[in-house]
């Protein structure tokens, strides 16, 4: 049974994702040796190793094939989250970024740009739909421009664009039963994406951008002011807790879909999402403190999670 739609941004992000689906075509193999692609897939490990922990943990949890492809999903995703925020020189980010658009538009990329080389071969092998990799550049790109979110309508457009469509390419490369399981992995993308928000809430604002509804910091009684004073108050935790309660329901509204991935996915996809969850915990944990502090899970907790997260999987069923 398909996840029923509640709200206006999810009609909207499921017309998004099926357009880029009905528009995708066969990729062609790339022409490159298997030790330069093995070279390309082991940097590509290595830069979601030292970025992500948690992403580095949930994949390892796939079989080697789908397991080098999602890294390079991973890495791919990260040079272009980079451009826009580690490129110190303003006026070139858009050249950058298009630049980058173009090479991994590419059937067969340079072979000395080992991550758009990777993920060339892994979108070709997994058949991933190239109008989802556009759609992530197109969402990265609003960095460039947009500093402020009226309303959580557009914080999720916003969320689909930089993580639901990283969902729905993980999800071609796992398998899946049906068409079906796209609106849980978009719903997935938003709730992973709430998350990394609330925890980067801090970064974010030394960084001259806010990603919080502002409509709802006004319900609250909020206003930037506390953004550079730092106050936890009851106004600021009634807040948090509102945004932490609706993250919450994302990821339960999305379980279900973990049964519509191919078997061997569910753990990885499963695994990934229970361990940003509990990001939130920790949120809590600290008195919601995410101005000078960055929510995080020891390596070991992530670890120790695992048979808990397997075994709520082995008891899930499609909906």
């Amino acid at each position: 049974m398909t996840l029923q739609l509640q709200h206006t941004w999810e009609y909207r992000l499921m017309a998004w994702a099926e357009e880029a689906l009905q528009n995708a075509l066969p990729m062609p193999y790339i022409h490159a040796d298997n030790s330069i692609l093995d070279i390309a897939y082991q940097h590509c490990s290595d830069v979601t190793k030292h970025h992500s922990r948690t992403f580095y943990i949930a994949s390892g949890l796939l079989p080697r094939e789908k397991r080098r492809a999602v890294r390079a999903l991973y890495a791919f995703c990260r040079v272009t989250d980079d451009i826009i925020d580690k490129n110190t020189d303003a006026n070139r980010r858009e050249t950058d970024l298009e630049a980058w658009r173009e090479r991994v538009n590419l059937a067969n990329p340079p072979h000395d740009d080992l991550v758009a080389l990777a993920w060339a071969d892994a979108r070709a092998r997994f058949n991933v739909p190239h109008g989802y990799a556009t759609q992530l550049i197109d969402g990265v790109k609003q960095d460039l421009t947009k500093t402020r979110y009226a309303t959580f309508d557009e914080l999720a457009e916003y969320s689909y664009g930089v993580a639901s469509t990283v969902g729905l390419m993980a999800m071609h490369i796992i398998g899946f039963t049906s068409e079906e399981a796209i609106p849980y992995a978009i719903k997935l993308g938003v709730a992973l994406q709430m998350t990394n928000i609330l925890r980067d809430i801090g970064e974010d604002w030394r960084g001259g951008r806010l990603y919080l509804p502002q409509d709802e910091l006004s319900a609250f009684g909020l206003d930037e002011s506390r953004f550079d004073t730092h106050i936890i108050d009851d106004k600021w935790r009634d807040f948090m807790r509102f945004q932490i309660d609706r993250n919450r329901k994302l990821y339960h509204d999305s379980w279900h879909g973990i049964a519509m991935l191919n078997r061997d996915g569910r753990l990885a996809i499963g695994a990934a999402a229970e361990l940003y969850q509990a990001i939130l915990s920790d949120i809590e944990a600290n008195d919601y403190q995410v101005f000078t502090r960055r929510a995080h899970i020891s390596t070991i907790g992530k670890i120790t999670r695992i048979p808990r997260i397997w075994w709520r999987i082995r008891n899930t069923r499609i909906a």
